[in-house]
């Protein structure tokens, strides 16, 4: 944009579009505020005070152009287990532990961002992301049924102990609120194919329509919706509840800057933009500390309604500012009618909200790769079996065990020369790569650290073993950036029991942290002229130039 014309076009072209996108994306946000206000066992005030901090706050710190931060169905399920694990179903104690449980979350926020932990999301692989979200979103929906049906809810996120209670629970459905239920539902579903048609908004204003038949059949509505929070310092009902809160505010923030960073991301590779972890955090640690002030819950970048400011058309964090406004209005304007949504209407728009997670096309990828399988796999079944918190922590627990597992399982590639050059390949994957007479060449095909160190290099004394001749190994150590002290002394054993055969080793392809310290350590079978091979091919040439007497034409053309 070269000249002042075209520039003031598009910037005013581009304001209006985000007008228009923070008013389309308004009419979504206000009732999943609501109805996620009910996922986490709180008043409905809460999601509307987290949705005004989340979008204010963020669009005044954050980076990305699309992100919308709001309570997410996430968030708002594994707050409902922490204040249910903490004070129980006593409702008042759980409004004050959820209060400080936001506040805490909003300090590790702003601890990570000001020690640039950007990159901590990266803690909770992809897979298990995909898998403790399709467990979660299962758990959701039923615990969202009881308030579809009309019957009383069960405490508790353990999805086998869910089913069972709302079995027993059948007979006593009330027909008006099923029936309102499921219409809505279904409106919802319709919806998605009519894009022009907000769902969300059109079952709501047939539910308040409706709400006073409704209210009149047993069905119950939302209720008052307190802006305006007395003030009281959370506490705990319990003493020694310090370490619990934190912990469970970890888990909050792992959860939610994970799913956050996910749909920052994406959008941000699909416009081409750029991504800025640290402010990102600490954006969302301010917002988490606003809301929780208020009492709101806490916050992130929900990937549903971060892609539907995108559809909307928005081009930057105006549009979350124009749809705070204009959920203030609607606040300010319609209060009384939204107190009057029925619940197994929010109920549907929960379900229909967590319904994008059940596809059963994001393990597909992982069934072709045939990588983390199991671990997708473990992460729903942890979440359905051992309930939100304990699901989570489990899941990560798993997926660290298995990169353990292969971390620590020894894998040492044999090299051999490739007959039409001088690269060194694995011999068993190219039959013909040849090996140097005399040289045994071996490549640890993972880092070496404490775990492997010691069996992968016992291996290497097998492969020295063999009846073949060996006057020489070198090993080449390019998958290994760094070495901790187990692998050095490892190395040294190894290099030892080397030399105790008259043998010589060489390292080669060394990254050059690993050099230095080879150097501190200086080990008498490994002298800095050891250390100087950047390639296989010049470790291979000095070793038989040292180890061997002055070779013949003929034996020289045959290295």
């Amino acid at each position: 944009m070269s000249t002042a014309a075209p520039d003031s076009k598009g910037s005013g072209l581009g304001i209006g579009i985000d007008l228009l996108a923070g008013l389309s994306i308004a009419g979504l946000l206000l009732p999943e505020a609501v109805a996620y206000s009910g996922i986490a066992g709180l008043p409905p005030q809460a999601g509307v005070i987290a949705l005004f901090a989340g979008l204010v706050c963020y669009a005044l710190i954050g980076r990305s152009r699309y992100a919308i931060v709001s309570a997410t169905s996430s968030s708002a399920a594994v707050l409902a287990a922490g204040t249910l694990a903490l004070a129980g179903p006593d409702g008042a104690s759980r409004v004050l532990i959820a209060a400080t449980l936001v506040l805490l979350t909003g300090a590790c926020f702003l601890i990570a961002s000001a020690a640039r932990l950007g990159g901590i999301s990266h803690l909770i692989a992809r897979p298990v992301l995909r898998g403790y979200t399709f467990g979660l979103a299962c758990v959701i929906a039923l615990k969202q049924l009881p308030n579809l049906f009309g019957v009383a809810a069960p405490h508790g996120d353990f999805a086998p102990r869910l089913l069972v209670l709302l079995v027993q629970e059948l007979a006593q459905v009330n027909p008006a609120s099923a029936g309102a239920g499921v219409v809505a539902l279904l409106l919802l579903f319709l919806c998605e194919r009519l894009r022009r048609l907000p769902g969300s908004l059109l079952v709501i204003v047939l539910g308040v329509a409706a709400s006073g038949w409704l209210a009149g059949h047993g069905v119950s509505l939302t209720g008052v919706i307190e802006l305006a929070p007395t003030w009281a310092w959370p506490t705990w009902p319990r003493q020694g509840q310090w370490l619990p809160g934190i912990e469970l505010a970890a888990a909050l923030l792992l959860i939610l800057y994970a799913e956050s960073y996910s749909a920052i991301r994406s959008f941000a590779l699909k416009h081409g933009d750029s991504v800025s972890a640290n402010r990102d955090l600490a954006a969302f640690g301010v917002a988490n500390l606003v809301s929780g002030l208020f009492h709101g819950m806490p916050v992130g970048a929900g990937y549903s309604a971060t892609s539907a400011n995108d559809a909307a058309g928005a081009r930057s964090r105006l549009a979350g500012l124009v749809a705070a406004a204009t959920i203030l209005l609607m606040v300010w304007l319609l209060l009384p009618w939204i107190e009057r949504i029925p619940e197994p209407v929010l109920a549907a728009i929960v379900i229909h909200a967590v319904s994008k997670s059940w596809r059963l096309t994001v393990f597909t990828p992982y069934l072709k790769w045939r990588r983390d399988r199991l671990v997708a796999l473990a992460a729903v079944l942890a979440v359905l079996t051992l309930g939100i918190l304990n699901g989570l922590l489990v899941a990560i627990a798993f997926s660290l065990a298995m990169l353990l597992r292969r971390l620590a399982t020894p894998r040492l590639s044999v090299l051999g020369r490739l007959a039409d050059g001088h690269d060194f390949v694995d011999i068993a994957q190219h039959p013909t790569a040849t090996e140097i007479a005399g040289v045994l060449i071996l490549r640890p095909e993972e880092p070496l650290f404490f775990v492997n160190a010691e069996s992968t290099l016992a291996m290497a004394r097998s492969h020295v073993s063999q009846p073949a001749q060996v006057h020489a190994v070198i090993l080449s150590l390019e998958e290994s950036p760094d070495l901790d002290g187990t692998a050095l002394e490892a190395l040294a054993d190894f290099a030892d029991w080397l030399s105790a055969r008259s043998i010589v080793l060489r390292v080669a392809r060394v990254k050059d942290p690993v050099r230095e310290l080879l150097l501190r350590a200086a080990l008498p079978q490994l002298p800095p002229q050891a250390l100087d091979d950047w390639s296989v091919e010049d470790a291979v040439r000095l070793t038989a130039t040292a180890a061997q007497p002055p070779l013949s034409p003929s034996n020289k053309e045959s290295l």
